[in-house]
């Protein structure tokens, strides 16, 4: 394992930043005028959302399996700041903005 949990803290405020970011984003994106526009982001949000915390909750108990969590977290933060970056919302672009440095803060513990 490659850090105790304190010495993760970085990483699971970049995670639980981008919890709340998508949670936020998906729950904007319900009021948007052209809602079907929105539904690959709104989906994109949730997926996110959900693999954030299931990648904090490993990283926080020092898991042996985290490597394994946090290349899927990686692959879908990317995905959800491309979807979420298309779209001028501010609430899309502060998801987007969460998204990317969840994505720096995951790499960094993978090197």
């Amino acid at each position: 394992m490659k850090n105790a949990p304190v010495e993760n803290r970085a990483l699971l405020d970049a995670l639980a930043r981008c919890i709340a970011a998508c949670e936020y984003c998906a729950d904007a994106c319900l009021s948007e005028d052209d809602i079907k526009m929105m539904v690959p982001c709104i989906r994109l949000d949730r997926d996110c959302a959900d693999i954030c915390r299931v990648t904090a909750a490993f990283i926080a108990r020092n898991s042996p399996h985290a490597p394994h969590i946090m290349k899927e977290c990686i692959e879908l933060c990317q995905k959800c700041h491309d979807e979420c970056a298309k779209h001028q919302h501010d609430h899309c672009q502060q998801c987007a903005e969460a998204c990317k440095a969840c994505l720096a803060a995951c790499k960094s513990y993978q090197a």
